[in-house]
Formats: C-alpha cells, sequence, structure tokens
C-alpha cells in the first residue's frame, strides 16, 4: 500500500495569506496609519517626509528635546562612558550616572526612591505584574494608556474596569472585591482627552479599601505642579506629605524631552521592584549619556517657570481662539486644561480629511482613530508646546477656521 504524501504547503490554505486582506480591511475602515520620516528643524518645526511642517503632535511640552544645555549634556555622557550600557541593571549596566538620576529623580518628585528604565512603557508593563499576580485585583480606569493594560494584562491578577473617572463606581467594585491585595492604576493626565484625575479622591479610596494607588504622571511630568513637579505635588500629596500607598511613575520622554521612565515611591516598595520587575531585570540598561542628558532636564525643567508660562499663554490662545471657529459645528474641544488638547471630530473619514487639509497647508496635526479612542471618537490631538509662538498658534485657528463644518452634518458621541 502507497503511503499518502502530506499536503505541500502551497497546496493548503495559510493563515498567513490574509494579511493582505486584512491590511484592506484596515484601509477601508480608515484605519491604516503610516509611519512618517522627520527632521527636526527650529522652533515646533519638523521636516516631515521631505517637507517642512509646523507641527502639533509632539509630547515635547517644553521644548527640551533639542535644548542646548540637554544635547551637551549628552555629547558629556558619550566622551565619559561611550554609547551602550553593556548590561542590565544587576550585571553591570547600572552606571554611576543612571544612580545620580534616580537620586535626582526622587528628590524632583519628592518620594523617597526611584527606580529608572529604559523605556516609560516597559516601566508600567513591568512593575505592574511585579505588584499583584494571580488572585489579587486590579481595578482600571477604562481611559487609561496601552501600557498600563498591557501590565494588567500580563499581571493574570482579576481585572476590573471602571468608567472614565467614575469614582463612585471605582469605591463599589473596591468594597465588593475580597482579594487580600488590591492595586488601583490610573493615568493622572489622559493622553488622549487632556483631562486631569482627582488624585486626593483616589487615594482617599485606596486608603478606605487597603489599596495601592499606581500613577501615571508621563504628562504631568515637568508641566503641572510646583516647578514641573507633577500631579502629587500638586495636589499637596509629595514630600512630607507623601503617602506609602503611592507609586508615581512619569515618562521621560514627554516634557523632559528624552527618552525612558521611572517609578518612585516608599524604599520598600521601590527595592521590591528592583528585584521583581522582568523589564528591569532582564534588559539592557539605558545608557549613560541619556541619563546625563535627562538630569541636564531635570534643571531646566526646576528652572523653567518661563517655559510653563509661555506654554499656558498658547493653551489660553488656542482655547479662546477656536470657540468662535466651533460655534455651529459639531466639532468639539475637550475640557483639558493642559497641553493635550483634543479636537473632536466624530468619523475617520472626515479626521483624516482635516488632517490632510492642515498638511496641503503645512501643518502637521495626525488623527488619532480607533482604537487607541473609543469608537466614533475620531480627532485631532493637538499637542502644544512652549516652543510654539503666538504666530504658529494663530496659523493653526485659521487653517482649522477655513477647514471647518459649516453645518452639522454627523452627531458624535459626547465627548467623555
Amino acid at each position: 500500500m502507497t503511503p499518502k504524501t502530506p499536503p505541500t504547503a502551497a497546496a493548503t490554505a495559510s493563515w498567513l495569506d490574509e494579511f493582505p486582506a486584512r491590511i484592506a480591511a484596515l484601509d477601508a475602515a480608515h484605519l491604516r496609519r503610516h509611519r512618517r520620516a522627520v527632521r527636526p528643524l527650529q522652533g515646533a518645526h519638523l521636516e516631515v517626509d521631505g517637507q517642512p511642517m509646523l507641527a502639533f503632535c509632539s509630547n515635547d511640552y517644553l521644548g527640551l528635546a533639542s535644548h542646548t544645555a540637554v544635547s551637551l549634556a549628552a555629547c558629556d555622557g558619550v566622551r565619559e562612558y561611550g554609547v551602550g550600557s553593556g548590561a542590565s541593571p544587576l550585571v553591570s549596566g547600572h552606571s554611576v550616572a543612571n544612580a545620580a538620576l534616580e537620586a535626582d529623580l526622587a528628590h524632583f518628585v519628592q518620594l523617597p526612591r526611584a527606580l529608572y528604565f529604559y523605556s516609560g512603557y516597559a516601566t508600567n508593563t513591568g512593575i505592574v505584574p511585579a505588584l499583584i499576580g494571580e488572585g489579587d485585583a486590579l481595578f482600571s480606569d477604562a481611559l487609561n494608556h496601552a501600557c498600563l493594560i498591557d501590565g494588567a494584562r500580563l499581571s493574570r491578577a482579576s481585572i476590573h474596569r471602571y468608567a472614565h473617572a467614575d469614582l463612585p463606581a471605582l469605591g463599589r467594585l473596591l468594597a465588593a472585591s475580597t482579594a487580600r491585595r488590591k492595586l488601583v492604576v490610573t493615568d493622572s493626565v489622559f493622553s488622549m482627552d487632556g483631562d486631569v484625575a482627582d488624585i486626593p479622591a483616589l487615594l482617599a479610596l485606596c486608603e478606605a479599601h487597603d489599596a495601592l494607588l499606581l500613577l501615571d504622571d508621563s504628562h504631568g511630568f515637568g508641566v503641572l505642579g510646583p516647578q514641573g513637579r507633577g500631579v502629587l505635588a500638586e495636589a499637596g500629596l509629595a514630600g512630607r506629605n507623601a503617602s506609602p500607598r503611592v507609586l508615581y511613575m512619569a515618562s521621560l520622554g514627554k516634557a523632559a524631552g528624552g527618552a525612558g521612565g521611572f517609578v518612585a515611591g516608599s524604599d520598600a516598595l521601590i527595592e521590591w521592584l528592583l528585584q521583581k520587575t522582568r523589564s528591569y531585570i532582564f534588559a539592557t540598561a539605558a545608557p549613560a549619556l541619556l541619563a546625563r542628558a535627562m538630569q541636564a532636564a531635570l534643571d531646566q525643567i526646576e528652572r523653567g517657570s518661563a517655559l510653563r508660562t509661555q506654554l499656558q499663554g498658547r493653551i489660553a490662545q488656542l482655547r479662546d481662539g477656536l470657540a468662535p471657529v466651533l460655534q455651529g459645528t459639531h466639532w468639539q474641544l475637550g475640557a483639558s486644561r493642559t497641553a493635550i488638547q483634543p479636537l473632536l471630530i466624530g468619523p475617520n473619514a472626515e479626521a483624516l480629511a482635516v488632517m490632510e487639509g492642515l498638511r496641503a497647508r503645512g501643518i502637521w496635526v495626525p488623527a488619532i482613530r480607533p482604537p487607541t479612542v473609543p469608537e466614533g471618537t475620531a480627532r485631532l490631538r493637538i499637542a502644544l508646546s512652549a516652543a510654539h509662538t503666538e504666530a504658529d498658534v494663530a496659523r493653526l485657528i485659521a487653517a482649522l477656521a477655513e477647514l471647518s463644518p459649516t453645518r452639522q452634518t454627523h452627531a458624535p458621541k459626547a465627548f467623555a
């Protein structure tokens, strides 16, 4: 009897053949994204795919990414330490520069101790599973950043999702939980809406229900609070008023103008995270040249009251200038006091059309669409910076006035 010949790969349908159709489906739903090759120019201007553009999309809120003092500190770091760290932090990658930066970060946010990571995303995806696990309970705001969501999933804890900023709902979930260990995770400044969480109320709930509070202040660090020390300092909950129930996390890729992230809190919590966070233990440490640059950025943030004043001026200018533009349209400007000013458009195709209209006028504001934001709430995420001038913001307002609908043709979902 002749044995049957197994079918060849070419003779059977492979799931790999599905990708062209799946990509086409993204195109049909206006959800395909495109990378742009950029080069920094002067101020808030970028060269995007070879075209000079006025950009309102960067998280460089204080304009420190190209600051001379920060750049020179990085050069000094290269001369002293070279380019790479060569190993994970617990082997030989924890340089003297990294140690000094951790001390400076803890002092700046007025908490006992800090731990410095090579990536802000890796900070959250690593520390959440290090804190809780199977059998524990995690409580997450519905609009939390993807890194908090991914960290929650990796933890294998029971996840309880509450509607955005619905603290009564969070209180009910905490009260109903029988878990021994409870962790509440939330953005402090929400990255797509720009609104700020109620930090004192969140802490009060955690105190009432024996929970730990993890705050991601990536978009508040350097911008909010006295001297840019962040939301805890703004709420009066840093320094001598700091609670051992709070872990404070922030990215160094936003207002600090660099890269990486850190978490700060009590000595016991930070020591535990150093011992148990896989994204810290098993990854090559951040290079010392970056630590040197971030030390210089911290110095600029601490002395940067004029930069924060300038940023607040641009925020007020944009909001005041857009108010008459939006009258009688279905567009909505989110209720944000931060550098993140979301202009809600609604349908994906319309948001893309407005983005392209701005691009044709030399202005770059990428459209944000699902799944980054809820269905029906596609928007322009306008990010302001101290690097923007009055003329820059006036140019954006004028362009949006030219592109705005003259009558309400779509009714987007209510802004959360």
